[in-house]
């Protein structure tokens, strides 16, 4: 979980990144990734870098594996803004980066299998986006009719996941 503790007694027994590393006091993650996302995270103990990453003036890649074999119509879609929900309101998405993937990306197998293809194909997508809806992504490929089924953040500005370890720390000032 991509928070330090939680006081919650049905989160008591999962892992959080306090019980992972000394992190020094005040860290916080800079655009948390829900239990089911994975790649990128970002740490900070600067209030107003983590807000500077968080703006609208930051990109966010995402690789994301869909369930079916998405449609140009629907990454057309993706590109121009969706209507979503959020806050039990709805909201349009703003304008975003989206392609899809001819070959699939890369990435090691998930701990947790996801399906197999003995339940219909799936495809990969790159979506970029500057805004941060609560879970908009996922919300996105939905309204499209191509549920998420892996969601993978792979950039956040000009630091990038490729050739990372688990682990590893970047000097971030020197890289937005």
């Amino acid at each position: 979980m991509s928070q330090f503790y939680t006081n919650a007694k049905h989160e008591k027994k999962k892992k959080f990144l306090g019980e992972l590393f000394a992190f020094p006091e005040s860290t916080m993650a800079i655009g948390r990734l829900d239990q089911a996302s994975e790649g990128l995270l970002l740490l900070t103990t600067d209030g107003k870098l983590s807000y500077e990453i968080c703006s609208k003036k930051i990109e966010k890649e995402y690789y994301v594996q869909v369930d079916g074999a998405i449609t140009e119509k629907a990454i057309t879609q993706l590109k121009q803004g969706v209507e979503i929900g959020f806050d039990g309101t709805k909201y349009l998405t703003k304008p975003c980066k989206a392609y899809k993937f001819v070959t699939p990306p890369s990435f090691p197998e998930r701990s947790r299998k996801i399906r197999d293809d003995r339940h219909g194909p799936t495809s990969w997508v790159s979506i970029t986006i500057n805004e941060g809806k609560y879970r908009q992504v996922r919300k996105m490929t939905s309204a499209v009719g191509f549920p998420t089924l892996r969601l993978i953040r792979v950039r956040v500005g000009t630091i990038i996941l490729d050739n990372m370890n688990s682990g590893d720390v970047v000097e971030v000032e020197k890289l937005l």
